[in-house]
């Protein structure tokens, strides 16, 4: 495993090697990814145990895969609230195969603010008090 300090260091090595082998081949590949570069790494910036949850594709669309299979049904219903009924039970049946956060117990601390760098929580050392 590589050390915290060198993880955001391995991972712009990692784009300048593939920028310098795909220029010439793929411009627009490599144009994107510098483009989208600091929402790719952004993850780096949360702590470790919420990683796989951030680097998830589709996270807001996962949800909504079963309801958008039974939107066609829900149309024929008569009434509005019979159609919010079908799909609101369907989210709840859902939600019972959600994966639990890792690391829910640093939502708090995440939320208020607190620096994380390669996943790491930053403490910050008050300065010295200067003397008069």
């Amino acid at each position: 495993m590589v050390s915290r300090e060198t993880l955001q260091v391995v991972c712009e090595a990692l784009r300048a090697d593939f920028t310098n082998r795909y220029r010439k081949l793929a411009p627009k590949a490599v144009e994107r990814l510098a483009d989208d570069w600091e929402r790719l790494v952004t993850f780096y910036q949360f702590p470790r145990e919420h990683w796989p949850h951030l680097r998830t594709s589709n996270v807001v669309e996962s949800p909504f895969a079963t309801v958008r299979l039974r939107t066609t049904a829900a149309r024929r219903f008569k009434k509005v609230e019979n159609a919010t009924a079908l799909i609101w039970k369907l989210l709840q049946v859902a939600e019972s195969t959600f994966r639990r956060l890792k690391g829910a117990e640093l939502l708090p601390a995440v939320y208020a603010g607190t620096q994380y760098v390669d996943g790491i929580q930053q403490t910050h050392k008050a300065p010295p008090p200067i003397a008069a």
